[in-house]
């Protein structure tokens, strides 16, 4: 944990339902699109609360071992080694699972316990449960709309938790944050947010996600290292969003329009 506190800017009350949730030892579910500040959200309560913060990647392969330990041979012994999810319950980190729908649901099952009442965390391998350390919390986060029907929390996870829900911010606030996170200019971060809210706004199928604040501080960034905006803005926003020649031809007008040669 840095020194430093994280960037964020708060946009409505989640700093303070955060910080009740924890003083209650609940733990919280963090909703919203891809790039919109959960992570970094996450990093900044950590600070304020002075608890160390462990980060899981969810994805389809991750197994419960994979969060809670097994047993590794190291120098022809077999050793337990604890998973990150175990080693926040040992010592009172703050676990964070992001897009946990992508783990298997046998998987965070395993989590129901540690998210109730008892705050404690089966371990089969070794026979043993853990009751949660003083500091410890569960946060999880997903992306309710680009998640399927069939990747979605068990109701039984949901009810377990305090939910945060996450949006691109207001306009000057996002200007603010690409601002501070990239060193650019306003006028720069200005423009690449209104070009941002126009990708936003289109209803055209072919685009999963729309560029998040993320993909705004990157472009700037680019501008930065002197790289044209529009160039810039080709790389970093309208590249990754698809695939598609005619999605493409569409945000190329767009581009032309707010981010003109």
């Amino acid at each position: 944990m840095t020194s430093e506190r994280p960037y964020y800017q708060p946009v409505g009350n989640e700093e303070r339902v955060f910080k009740a949730a924890y003083a209650q030892q609940l733990p919280v579910l963090l909703k919203g699109p891809t790039g919109c500040g959960k992570t970094r959200f996450v990093e900044a309560m950590a600070h304020d609360l002075g608890r160390p913060l462990i980060t899981v990647a969810c994805h389809d392969d991750l197994t419960t071992a994979d969060l809670v330990g097994r047993y590794l041979l190291r120098g022809g012994d077999t050793e337990w080694v604890d998973g990150p999810l175990t080693r926040a319950v040992r010592t009172g980190a703050i676990c964070y699972l992001d897009e946990v729908v992508e783990a298997r649901q046998d998987t965070t099952v395993v989590l129901h316990p540690l998210a109730d009442h008892r705050r404690e965390l089966p371990i089969e391998r070794l026979g043993e449960t853990l009751t949660a350390a003083p500091g410890f919390c569960l946060v999880v986060s997903y992306n309710p709309g680009y998640q399927s029907v069939l990747k979605d929390l068990k109701d039984s996870t949901r009810q377990r938790m305090v939910g945060i829900e996450f949006d691109y911010p207001s306009e000057e606030v996002e200007i603010g944050i690409v601002t501070a996170e990239s060193g650019t200019s306003r006028q720069v971060a200005a423009d690449l947010v209104r070009f941002a809210q126009a990708i936003r706004r289109l209803d055209v199928p072919g685009i999963r996600e729309v560029s998040s604040t993320r993909v705004l501080i990157a472009a700037a960034r680019l501008t930065e290292a002197g790289l044209p905006l529009p160039e810039a803005a080709q790389a970093a926003i309208v590249a990754p969003l698809t695939d598609d020649r005619a999605v493409g031809a569409r945000l190329a007008e767009l581009l032309a329009l707010y981010l003109p040669d």
